[in-house]
């Protein structure tokens, strides 16, 4: 979808993350993002139309990427365990690297907002998690994952750990000693993704 937009939707696009986050779906109007954006309202509405479609135009923005590099992953030379392995710390840092997004999501859906019945979105997730499927098949085809894995629970084993971690920031950042943010997303990257990788791997893999 990206490729779809040109500069001045990406600027409202960013601008209308970055308040809704702060402010909620429900709290933010056209106006207030015409005026961070600095761009006439009627702009806006031109674009988009609603705040509602230029709230599932976000959502799409900003997730599609994944589809398209689990797709690709699927075909790639690598061993079913290795491909899980990839496809967790893609998930991983695309949640990190847009935190905005995820905790809009996070809070509308809990909050049960018709805003967020978005065919095009739980297409995005179907696809998602058939490609996870399809890796976790071909694993199971060559005897190396367990047949009684629960599928659609994989993805919010591997979420929850994340956004649970997430939204106890300053403790973990407390007893991890981590300083910066440049130490959390390091750490993100590295012990929080193995650490997830190894829980996957335990589901998947026959005890010994």
């Amino acid at each position: 979808m990206k490729n779809d937009l040109n500069d001045k939707q990406i600027q409202i696009l960013n601008v209308a993350e970055t308040l809704f986050a702060e402010k909620g779906f429900d709290g933010t109007s056209i106006r207030d993002i015409s005026k961070v954006a600095k761009i006439n309202i009627a702009m806006v509405s031109y674009y988009f139309g609603s705040k509602e479609k230029l709230l599932e135009s976000l959502i799409l923005f900003k997730t599609s990427g994944l589809k398209e590099q689990l797709f690709h992953l699927i075909d790639e030379n690598l061993e079913p365990l290795d491909k899980i392995n990839k496809l967790i710390a893609l998930y991983v840092n695309r949640i990190n690297c847009n935190k905005g997004i995820y905790r809009i999501l996070h809070f509308e859906l809990a909050s049960k907002k018709k805003a967020l019945e978005i065919q095009s979105f739980s297409e995005i997730k179907k696809a998602n998690l058939k490609s996870m499927e399809l890796i976790i098949q071909e694993g199971q085809a060559k005897g190396v994952f367990r047949k009684d894995v629960i599928i659609p629970l994989l993805t919010p084993t591997i979420l929850g750990t994340y956004f649970h971690f997430n939204m106890n920031k300053p403790f973990f950042e407390e007893i991890l000693d981590l300083k910066t943010d440049e130490d959390y997303d390091n750490y993100v990257k590295t012990d929080l993704t193995k650490h997830i990788q190894q829980t996957i791997k335990a589901l998947l893999i026959h005890e010994n």
